[in-house]
């Protein structure tokens, strides 16, 4: 028999669960109190979570922390109808069913019966869903991936000694600059590129926050509630919901108004960057510097065409909405939002960007390949000084 766990606040639900005969039901007020709740039940037995839906951000949090952390479980949305691009999207995060807000105490009683009587069936079908990423290189494409990057290297080996010369002869420091990118199905790698800034560079981004080309000059910072605060205001039912988390309480508005800031300069690119040094500015220009990730071609964490790569920091900020789609895509040396504007210093918003990436994620084919080598090779040169 199967055991019932609700996840929510006092919904009418709550009460309704907790009339239902022979069956074991325990309340948990947050996503962290389940793993207690289910401590409490026998081993191996399963478990039937009724969660109260919310927002699409909290709600995939907490599924996913629930999915990676527990077995056994079969998760039911407490909602309101869902239309079918929700539906689709509560699915791939690993809800397994719905049942309405308004359900009857029969219905309930009903869904739960069902879930009892297929438990062995059910349970062997939970998987988790929101294993988004998973995509698999054609053959054509890497073949093609692995001639061009070793035809590429071999011929353009003596520009790689004369720029790895020029970049030790101005500043002192590696001629390789190496961090951790994002690439298709959320592969985290080390991207490699010729070293275009001076030493520390990485430690002047904050302080520069207000060049980012992407943003809005403006910091976004929450507002602390002091637990005086926090506890009147919950106990005065104000309008406001709070959120309690470890390190203190916010008002849930301002909380979302910094994730919406945050997602709109995620994409982080200066102009004028004083960081750069004359050779890198050269380099840039040309496209130099990106020339050693035809190394990462050649071992397979990138393609020639493909999306960007992402630095871990705008890679976090692009996973809880539809964005999240332009990781099923290749990383690439050259992509689809580089060659539309790039070349006759257009600007690009950060949006636009991401619509392209999740445009060729879903589209992207050996004749469309072709389209954007070809519109590289005629506009590598970058007019923008960036």
């Amino acid at each position: 028999m199967v055991n019932i766990v609700y996840l929510g606040g006092d919904g009418r639900m709550k009460s309704a669960l907790g009339f239902l005969p022979s069956y074991t039901v325990k309340m948990a007020s947050n996503y962290r109190d389940v793993e207690g709740c289910l401590s409490a039940f026998p081993k191996d037995s399963h478990t039937i979570i009724f969660m109260e839906r919310h927002s699409r951000q909290e709600d995939f949090t907490v599924l996913s922390y629930l999915r990676k952390q527990l077995t056994g479980i079969y998760i039911i949305l407490i909602s309101t109808p869902l239309h079918n691009e929700e539906r689709a999207e509560y699915l791939r995060y690993g809800v397994n069913d719905t049942i309405n807000v308004a359900a009857s105490m029969g219905e309930i009683h009903e869904k739960v019966m069902f879930v009892d009587e297929h438990e062995q069936q059910l349970f062997a079908q939970v998987v988790v869903q929101h294993t988004l990423f998973q995509f698999h290189i054609p053959l054509w494409k890497r073949l093609f991936d692995i001639v061009f990057a070793s035809t590429a290297l071999l011929l353009l080996s003596p520009l790689f000694l004369i720029t790895a010369i020029a970049i030790r002869l101005e500043s002192p420091g590696k001629v390789w600059y190496k961090s951790k990118r994002v690439g298709a199905n959320y592969k985290v790698f080390d991207f490699l590129k010729f070293r275009s800034m001076r030493q520390g560079a990485d430690k002047q981004l904050k302080s520069l926050a207000a060049l980012n080309q992407y943003g809005d000059g403006e910091q976004q910072s929450v507002q602390k509630l002091s637990d005086s605060e926090g506890f009147q205001a919950i106990a005065t039912s104000t309008d406001s919901h709070i959120l309690i988390g470890d390190d203190g309480m916010v008002l849930a508005e301002d909380f979302e108004q910094q994730r919406d800031a945050e997602r709109k300069q995620a994409f982080v690119k200066f102009e004028n960057d004083p960081r750069i040094t004359r050779v890198g500015r050269i380099i840039r220009k040309y496209s130099i510097d990106e020339l050693p990730q035809l190394i990462n071609i050649l071992r397979g964490d990138m393609s020639v065409v493909g999306n960007r790569p992402l630095p871990l920091y705008e890679a976090e900020k692009l996973t809880d909405d539809e964005s999240i789609d332009r990781f099923i895509a290749p990383a690439g040396l050259t992509g689809l939002w580089q060659v539309m504007k790039r070349g006759d210093s257009g600007r690009m918003s950060a949006e636009e960007r991401k619509q392209l990436d999740i445009t060729y994620g879903k589209t992207f084919s050996f004749k469309l390949d072709c389209w954007i080598i070809f519109k590289t090779l005629t506009a590598f040169i970058q007019k923008e000084n960036v």
